[in-house]
């Protein structure tokens, strides 16, 4: 049988003394977390490993003996740390040495009370004990987080991170401590603080309790009665903003809570949310600082209202170059004249809004200016709701384009039916045989013939301004992509994977430092990151979507049978 020893490398200097530690039996293993020095009382050292193991419920015990020739006087010492395994009674008892001027280690275990001792063999390995405490071991990608579904080896780590990880308590107590028991482990030079923290977690209680209270002021008034009623729920519901602004607003309502976080997961989702946050005000703060230098919100409203005329006046092009002959196709006179007036009347009453909203735009744009400080998705969002109200007119002619177009695609389906003697049943949602008189037969060519014809006059305004809705939808749909990213990408556990790679820890490697015969094995078990592609996996922030729901099938049918397509955004679901 393998004995495996994991030894923190802190400990490699120590003076001699015991080793305190886990036996995991069902992995033939002992996690050495300390060593207790001389002078000391057996009975002290039982009663604080008690302690320990009440509060981290960790089973800590003495595995045995440390012996550092260099520091040694007296060759009874050996002797000395062998009796020590009749007090505290382990098995098997490991004895680990380190020679006099010499870089070899010798390890040993003993079984008193075996009737069969057989020599063991012993591979030692070494471990960063600050870094295996302050790393969180994930599981493998596609593998359930319960330990039932891990695999054997990473069980095996598990239990292992786990021990270091609980034994916090154990590393509060160093060797200049003035109590009876004084410990080597790696946090022996003092216990490691900042003062600047301690100081930040003092000043952010008082901040956090008055963030607290204005936040559920907010949210009493978001949940009121007011916000229920017609044009304000409608608006609440429609517009990119006040989805953005009640996101964030739960973000806060998270990282002000006073519930404290249960496991790693959540720790890092709360520092995850508060970096994204700091960030995105940060941001939005330098926007607006930009915005409102060398008076650029003036020339941004000068410059606005040009390019709205300038854009009704290419429709208005566009819609005289279909009234005629596009592309020399030969359009339905009557339904092509009447199509382009009503569509020439809508842009002439969107000129005539734009140019009596004009004296307002430079203080509304002021004002909308100011949102940028509460950071850059809001603005983000703003951009795209005044994109969706200045091109209100392209999706009023999509939405009566698209209207015209499936009537006609369903109306000839429907009478295409007719000449082969079938019918749609609306009851059972299939299409059944029927039999039709000479009337009904010649009131269906007829109907038939004239929605054919005009076909491809309303086939072609639908497509036109079904290509000017999609444009306006893509450039809405980066917006939201770049929103959705801003939201959802974890900049805490990707500084924390740049800066502190072994606090993301997806396994470990052994290197080999000595293997000699007579001498146990020597390994140093070093930590493997995370990749960035596995972090952003893992710590994700669950956001609202901003990605079509539809296959790109689905999305071609909707569109040749002119049903309306919101391909972007899908309001109230919640996407992990």
């Amino acid at each position: 049988m393998v004995l495996k020893v994991f030894f923190p490398s802190c400990c490699s200097s120590a003076e001699s003394g015991i080793l305190v530690g886990r036996w995991i039996s069902n992995q033939s293993s002992a996690v050495i977390l300390a060593v207790v020095h001389f002078p000391f009382i057996p009975v002290q050292v039982k009663q604080y490993l008690n302690e320990v193991q009440r509060v981290t419920k960790v089973s800590v015990s003495v595995l045995g003996s440390w012996s550092n020739s260099k520091q040694e006087k007296e060759e009874s010492l050996s002797e000395f740390l062998e009796d020590l395994g009749t007090i505290f009674s382990h098995e098997p008892w490991i004895q680990i040495s380190k020679e006099r001027d010499s870089k070899c280690w010798s390890c040993s275990t003993l079984q008193k009370h075996s009737n069969n001792p057989k020599e063991e063999e012993v591979i030692l390995v070494y471990y960063d004990q600050r870094k295996v405490m302050l790393s969180h071991l994930h599981p493998p990608l596609g593998t359930a987080a319960s330990t039932e579904h891990r695999p054997d080896d990473a069980t095996q780590l598990a239990a292992i991170f786990d021990t270091v990880a609980k034994s916090k308590i154990l590393f509060m107590t160093d060797r200049y401590d003035d109590g009876p028991i004084k410990l080597t482990h790696w946090q022996s030079d003092g216990v490691e603080a900042s003062i600047i923290v301690e100081l930040m977690k003092q000043a952010s209680v008082p901040a956090c309790m008055l963030l607290t209270f204005l936040l559920s002021l907010i949210s009493g008034i978001c949940r009121s009665r007011v916000l229920k009623f017609w044009p304000l729920s409608f608006l609440w519901s429609k517009l990119s903003t006040c989805e953005q602004l009640g996101h964030r607003l739960q973000h806060l309502q998270l990282i002000s809570s006073r519930k404290k976080a249960q496991n790693q997961t959540q720790l890092m989702r709360k520092a995850n949310i508060f970096v994204s946050l700091l960030l995105d005000v940060a941001l939005g703060i330098l926007l607006m600082s930009w915005l409102y230098r060398k008076n650029r919100i003036g020339h941004l409203a000068d410059t606005l209202i040009p390019v709205a005329d300038h854009v009704a006046e290419e429709l208005q092009d566009l819609l005289q170059w279909l009234m005629g002959a596009p592309a020399g196709l030969k359009m339905n006179r009557a339904l092509d004249q009447v199509l382009g007036r009503f569509f020439l009347y809508h842009i002439h009453l969107w000129i005539s809004y734009i140019h009596l909203m004009s004296p307002f735009i430079e203080m509304i744009l002021w004002y909308v200016g100011l949102s940028a400080c509460l950071g850059l998705t809001v603005a983000l969002c703003i951009l795209s709701d005044i994109i969706a109200l200045l091109t209100f007119h392209i999706y009023c002619f999509y939405v009566y384009g698209a209207r015209l177009y499936c009537l006609k695609i369903y109306g000839l389906s429907s009478l295409w039916r007719l000449f082969r003697g079938k019918k749609w049943n609306v009851l059972r949602q299939r299409v059944d045989s029927c039999s039709y008189d000479l009337d009904q037969l010649f009131i269906g060519t007829l109907l038939f013939t004239i929605l054919l014809f005009l076909l491809p006059t309303t086939a072609l305004y639908y497509l036109v301004f079904t290509l000017l809705r999609l444009l306006v939808v893509i450039v809405q749909g980066l917006i939201h992509l770049l929103v959705d990213l801003m939201n959802s990408m974890p900049l805490y556990s990707l500084l924390l994977r740049l800066c502190r790679s072994y606090r993301l820890a997806a396994g470990v490697k052994f290197r080999v430092l000595e293997q000699q015969d007579g001498k146990p094995l020597r390994l140093l078990m070093q930590i493997n990151p995370l990749s960035y592609g596995s972090v952003v996996q893992t710590y994700r922030l669950p956001t609202y979507s901003c990605y079509p729901k539809d296959s790109w099938t689905s999305l071609c049918k909707k569109l040749f049978l002119g049903e309306l397509v919101y391909p972007w955004k899908h309001k109230g679901e919640k996407q992990d």
